[in-house]
């Protein structure tokens, strides 16, 4: 595979490659790069050369169609973004069982939505163990002020934009990235304007809401550039690499590390790795399954495409932290170590999410594990009449905080209800919602506040 942005790519439980795809950078007009798709004899699945794409990082997503248990059938996603031709989110729906085996297109460049999208797509596991979450952000220029985010459902059947949701205190361009963490609930975003902040995420709902702010975003004298990053496997320790981005010749590139258990996490910082530009450049920063972290450079004085005698220590390895877990210089982290077989890489690493990580148990949408039950999952959360015809009414007690989004979600991870609703002194919430119009089955509902979150559920006969 010869690209310079966005890579994904899926494997059976044994390893065995099934597919991949890859986005092809060009130079010359944006109408010549696209998305190509591969199958496990590295041979181009059929019509699979013109997906949309545009040589970005982090553009792609790849995702096995829920409730197939053959890992044949699949979503590509890819997003287009500001002052390029397809802007927009797109989906192409692949089927391994035709063309005997090697593979076909079911649909191509299904188109979504018309929005400019930030270069930070990324997916997530549904609570419900099955569906998926893909996530992506705005970008614009110039640039907008609103920090939105955008969330679509995968299911079974379809594919659905669910909400925007805006926070209103980062630039939205193109170099953003959202950066999971293990536990699927939460997330790091970053960009090169020095923002670094966490937010949470219900896996349930697909609703976002803030954690805490370790970085407010720079308006002047740029020293945070952030290009990529990565949680630690127990979530403790953040990795970053903030890169020169080419400014200036003897600049310096960094490995960073954070504590996230600290009292002032950016005075945690420690610097792993520092290597001068133009001689070697950041680039990504991953998690693998074997609970390492690689890091990638690329030979700034090679270019794209590398010439074939541009060959070195910097884009024929990775760096790898190998024990991610630990502060400070007990992580071991070597540079230059993970030797990649005389091939070369240069900023991108595999957008590939956590296809492992399972359902959300004892959650409300644990569609897996957990049956309707007599009882409330949450003791300060009362749901009656259950079952219900036509009303229903949602009260909650003790609570903490001021306000609170309620959210009613279908077993089918549909969200069918969403409304602000303000704590009462004492920390009382009341709601009556007609549900005389939803269909009959099994519904979770979710109150979401600034500290905290409940839930319950209900069935609607």
């Amino acid at each position: 595979m010869d690209g310079r942005g966005s890579c994904v790519s899926f494997s059976d439980s044994s390893g065995n490659l099934i597919l991949y795809a890859a986005t092809m950078f060009y130079f010359g007009p944006y109408s010549d790069r696209a998305t190509k798709v591969f199958n496990a004899q590295h041979s181009m699945i059929p019509n699979a050369d013109s997906i949309t794409g545009e040589s970005w990082y982090n553009e792609l997503a790849l995702l096995p169609m829920p409730h197939d248990s053959t890992n044949k059938l699949f979503y590509l996603f890819s997003a287009g973004q500001f002052g390029t031709p397809n802007p927009g989110m797109y989906f192409t729906t692949i089927d391994m069982n035709l063309n005997g085996g090697l593979g076909g297109l079911l649909e191509e460049n299904v188109q979504l939505d018309n929005i400019s999208h930030a270069d930070c797509l990324t997916s997530i596991k549904h609570g419900n163990g099955l569906d998926w979450w893909i996530i992506s952000k705005k970008s614009s220029f110039p640039f907008s002020f609103n920090n939105r985010f955008y969330v679509y459902h995968v299911s079974r059947d379809t594919v659905k934009k669910l909400t925007d949701q805006d926070f209103n205190d980062m630039s939205d361009g193109a170099f953003s990235r959202i950066i999971w963490h293990p536990s699927g609930n939460k997330f790091m975003l970053i960009n090169v304007m020095g923002y670094m902040k966490e937010f949470d995420f219900d896996r349930c709902t697909g609703a976002i809401s803030l954690n805490r702010m370790i970085y407010a975003e720079q308006s002047a004298q740029f020293n945070r550039i952030f290009f990529e990053g990565s949680y630690s496997p127990n979530g403790n320790v953040f990795y970053i690499s903030r890169n020169s981005y080419g400014g200036n010749y003897g600049d310096y590139n960094y490995l960073l590390q954070y504590d996230l258990t600290a009292n002032d996490i950016p005075n945690s910082c420690d610097t792993l790795d520092s290597t001068m530009y133009p001689m070697a450049d950041n680039g990504a920063v991953r998690l693998a399954p074997n609970g390492k972290i690689y890091y990638t450079q690329s030979y700034a004085w090679g270019g794209y495409p590398y010439p074939d005698s541009a060959r070195n220590y910097i884009n024929e390895n990775l760096g790898v932290v190998n024990d991610p877990n630990v502060v400070g210089s007990g992580c071991n982290f070597i540079p230059f170590s993970f030797y990649l077989g005389g091939k070369r890489t240069y900023y991108g690493l595999p957008n590939n999410p956590n296809y492992s990580l399972g359902p959300l148990v004892g959650s409300p949408c644990d569609t897996l594990t957990v049956g309707i039950v007599e009882k409330q999952k949450n003791a300060g959360v009362f749901i009656s009449p259950n079952p219900a015809t036509s009303i229903i009414y949602f009260n909650a007690q003790n609570l903490k905080g001021k306000q609170g989004i309620l959210n009613i979600v279908s077993v089918s991870g549909e969200r069918v209800f969403q409304k602000p609703v303000e704590i009462l002194n004492g920390g009382y919430a009341t709601q009556r919602i007609d549900v005389n119009y939803y269909p009959s089955g099994i519904y979770f509902v979710s109150f979401q506040t600034e500290r905290e979150s409940v839930s319950g559920k209900f069935v609607k006969e």
